[in-house]
């Protein structure tokens, strides 16, 4: 298994309730794919650099999974047809993307 960024971008004018069962549904996606969610980051409704689907705004999530790699595209596939989500994008982690500071 390999760990995953999962960014989950999702109509702003949801209430509480409603984003509660859309991450209770991608915790579910991320368990029957196999995997499993190590931390999540709700960042909340920030403004975006261009509208999508008339929205300046979108609800951020931001997932740190560990996956199987088949799992990605599912996983992906799903989120996408549901109603409230305006974007999915999964990405591997890797590290030599993290860079150290020298002191």
């Amino acid at each position: 298994m390999a760990n995953y960024d999962l960014n989950v971008l999702l109509n702003p004018n949801l209430d509480q309730s409603q984003i509660a069962v859309e991450k209770e549904y991608i915790e579910n996606a991320v368990k029957n794919g196999g995997g499993s969610v190590a931390n999540l980051e709700e960042w909340g409704n920030r403004k975006l650099a261009y509208s999508i689907k008339k929205d300046s705004q979108a609800y951020f999530l931001v997932y740190r999974l560990d996956l199987p790699e088949a799992a990605t595209n599912t996983i992906q596939t799903s989120l996408r047809l549901r109603d409230h989500v305006r974007r999915v994008m999964v990405v591997k982690q890797r590290p030599e993307w993290r860079t150290k500071k020298s002191a």
